[in-house]
């Protein structure tokens, strides 16, 4: 039987690497065509874009975008829709990450992460509203399990996860009934790159998990192929993917 992505069109921000990657992947696995966004990892788009395009002659490329320009965003859509013709789905997963205590924050700092993690994802949904609605299609926001229970030193992230928690919910409104939208927030599932949570603080973290382990970006990828493939009567909700830590946060 043909997978319900067979041939759909799926625009991933934050593409390139990490999740971005994995839900890229287990996507194309199961039929759909990608466009992959990225800002700088050129390399690593390019290197997915011939993995799949190897795999499948035509069903990938690669586009560059500063998600803070937010006058390029239509652009960006509009681009996705006319390379294949159609756009059946939007994964907003890129996002900024870093501490901001109270007392360092400034400007560059609001712009960062409140442009990254919910203008960005609410412009590229307005953009992509039309297309989306032709098609039927969905959008898949990725959101954080702090956006309702806050990280200490992480204000700016965790108010912008909030807020994009919340902007789900009133797109789901907006858009229905032709598109469904819904989102993830996940738990422990890469730790950041900046070495901000050092060994004894990921064994904190993993301890308060109901499942005692991490989670691997496949956990967030297969959440994100059933909520755009088999979910068709799921919209306006927010799946947590995290062990159950948000139980015993």
């Amino acid at each position: 039987m043909a997978s319900s992505l067979q041939d759909k069109t799926v625009l991933v921000t934050g593409a390139a690497r990490r999740v971005g990657a994995e839900i890229a992947r287990v996507l194309h696995a199961e039929g759909a065509n990608l466009a992959l966004h990225y800002r700088s990892a050129t390399a690593e788009a390019q290197s997915l874009v011939a993995e799949f395009n190897a795999a499948r002659p035509g069903s990938a490329l690669a586009f560059q975008a500063d998600l803070l320009e937010t006058d390029h965003l239509a652009r960006l859509v509009t681009d996705v829709a006319e390379h294949f013709g159609r756009l059946d789905a939007l994964v907003n997963n890129a996002s900024s990450f870093f501490a901001t205590p109270i007392g360092s924050i400034g400007e560059r700092e609001w712009d960062d992460l409140l442009g990254t993690n919910l203008k960005a994802p609410l412009f590229l949904a307005q953009a992509a509203a039309t297309h989306l609605a032709v098609a039927r299609g969905a959008i898949v926001n990725i959101t954080d399990i702090h956006a309702e229970r806050p990280l200490k030193n992480y204000a700016l992230y965790c108010a912008a996860k909030a807020g994009l928690a919340g902007l789900t919910r009133a797109l789901a409104l907006e858009l229905a009934p032709h598109v469904r939208v819904n989102a993830i927030a996940p738990g422990p599932i890469l730790w950041p790159e900046d070495g901000a949570f050092d060994a004894a603080a990921q064994v904190n973290v993993i301890s308060r998990t109901l499942l005692k382990r991490g989670g691997d970006p496949t956990d967030i990828a297969r959440t994100v192929c059933f909520l755009l493939a088999d979910a068709p009567y799921v919209t306006g909700q927010i799946i947590a993917v995290d062990g159950g830590r948000s139980v015993v946060l």
